[in-house]
């Protein structure tokens, strides 16, 4: 979307965009638990291909939707043994030179953890200074928000954990 609007007879063109990703990772017993680059200590951790940091592999989604290249399985397949136990925050960092090289900068992040447990408010700073870290934003602009499922369905028996985000883009073209 481009949005055209004039301040004192001139015209700006404006280039927005949004981007929402999601993600979800099964819990199983011998794993770490990474969550927005922090490892968390729980009894079960993520399964995944990589670290299965679902709060950065959703953020990923977001920014790489927003910027219309697809989704992470795309640049960062399953298949590929290159990408066996990768740290996310690395994937994170190569999906951020893709947006840049795009022509883009991010403006804000919103996100949602669900998951029962364990309870992730002690963290939040700790995920916020990592993402912002990387992607060169200031904390306040990343959010980080956490809730149950009131023990209903799989997120509810701990079977597994999913997150949402949602980022705003700014074209800088």
């Amino acid at each position: 979307m481009v949005l055209l609007y004039s301040i004192t007879g001139k015209t700006i063109k404006m280039g927005i965009r949004i981007g929402m990703g999601v993600d979800f990772h099964q819990l199983v017993e011998g794993r770490d638990l990474w969550i927005g680059g922090v490892k968390i200590p729980h009894t079960k951790g993520a399964l995944g291909h990589s670290d299965a940091d679902v709060l950065l592999h959703a953020i990923c989604d977001a920014l790489l939707g927003a910027a219309c290249l697809g989704d992470i399985g795309v640049h960062f397949p399953d298949t590929s043994a290159s990408f066996k136990n990768i740290d996310s925050k690395i994937l994170l960092q190569k999906t951020f030179d893709l947006i840049t090289a795009e022509g883009y900068s991010i403006i804000n992040i919103d996100t949602a953890l669900c998951l029962q447990q364990p309870k992730i408010k002690p963290f939040v700073p700790a995920m916020q200074k990592a993402i912002a870290g990387i992607l060169g934003l200031r904390e306040k602009d990343v959010s980080i928000k956490a809730t149950t499922t009131e023990q209903m369905g799989f997120v509810g028996r701990e079977e597994g954990l999913m997150a949402y985000a949602t980022v705003l883009l700014q074209s800088v073209n």
